[in-house]
């Protein structure tokens, strides 16, 4: 039917952005495009069976139309109250450092955005009209970001690496009193688990830990993480350490050089956290490792204040485009409230 048109249009567009390269924003972008027009496919669909469908047939499509509304119109308050009640855990979990409080400060404002759009309604007022309908229509756009995000990252975090790779790159997180940490553990068992199934596959792939040393440790993050692995059975002479990164960035441009010089044109695959995974493939494609991520289970208490910390940091890397945006989104709600 050519109400999904759009739909089919959109899925391709995404097949095709994702065999060229799945580590890309804009394939978020047309998943949410492709699923939108999808579901308004199918809501044009019910519309016109409604129209021709005998009594029982117009009752059972009214009634899961009441049933998507009523579900729509919850789920910012379902949200809500799941982002606060994990903020209020992160806290007494993990402290109130301002990464910490996302999660609770993101559940407040979808509170208090809608407060405003009903106090706006009772009250009539147009100078807090407009000034709701900039904030619902910034909101909307960040919202938009973080949806395509979110959902791609999810997908993405289904594909494995095929066989045949040549390295399994872990990225280090930090060291507490100069050890391994439980986050940063469940990142070289998931790198030690890859690298044993890809000996078990006939290959003879190398590990490389990757975390330069931080102002309050003692030595190197991939010294440590060599060591842990060496505890765990990796023959000591098949990990490579690089030792001199700070950020992210760092680790994959300074273990993308150190695998060039080891062997040109190798292909591999780098463990980090679920959470932060996506965010890595990107930065892989920006630096050139020829390579996917992989991630490693995180705390479910943990998980949603770091992946909007993920979303923000993204945000932020196009904050040009992103800013510019907002910027228009705030003239056109000003407009508004002199029509």
């Amino acid at each position: 039917m050519i109400v999904f048109v759009p739909a089919g249009l959109c899925f391709l567009a995404l097949v095709i952005s994702m065999l060229r390269d799945r580590r890309r924003l804009r394939n978020g972008v047309f998943l949410v495009l492709a699923l939108f027009f999808t579901v308004l496919g199918l809501l044009v669909t019910a519309a016109r069976l409604t129209a021709t469908a005998n009594q029982t047939g117009r009752t059972l499509v009214g009634g899961l139309a009441v049933a998507v509304f009523v579900a729509a119109a919850l789920a910012p308050f379902t949200l809500a109250f799941f982002l606060i009640r994990n903020g209020l855990q992160m806290v007494r979990k993990e402290g109130r450092s301002p990464a910490n409080l996302l999660s609770l400060l993101a559940g407040l404002g979808i509170v208090g955005l809608a407060v405003m759009v009903a106090t706006t309604l009772q009250t009539g007022s147009r100078a807090l009209g407009t000034v709701t309908v900039v904030a619902v229509l910034v909101v909307g756009y960040v919202s938009f970001l973080f949806t395509c995000f979110l959902l791609y990252a999810a997908l993405y975090g289904r594909f494995r690496p095929r066989g045949g790779l040549d390295f399994v790159v872990v990225l280090g997180a930090g060291l507490i009193r100069n050890q391994v940490p439980p986050l940063l553990a469940g990142r070289l068992h998931k790198g030690r688990e890859l690298y044993e199934a890809q000996i078990a596959a006939g290959g003879n792939p190398m590990m490389v830990t990757s975390g330069g040393q931080g102002p309050d440790e003692d030595r190197p993050e991939a010294v440590a993480m060599a060591e842990y692995l060496i505890g765990t059975g990796v023959p000591a002479d098949r990990i490579l350490t690089e030792n001199a990164s700070r950020t992210t960035e760092e680790n994959l441009t300074f273990s993308g050089t150190l695998m060039s010089e080891h062997m040109p044109g190798y292909r591999c695959a780098i463990v980090t956290n679920n959470y932060h995974a996506f965010r890595a493939a990107l930065m892989a494609r920006k630096t050139g490792v020829n390579g996917q991520v992989i991630g490693s289970p995180t705390a479910r208490y943990f998980w949603p204040s770091a992946v909007i910390r993920e979303f923000a940091a993204i945000f932020m890397e196009h904050k040009a485009v992103n800013f510019s945006v907002c910027a228009l989104l705030v003239l056109l709600g000003s407009l508004s409230g002199l029509a």
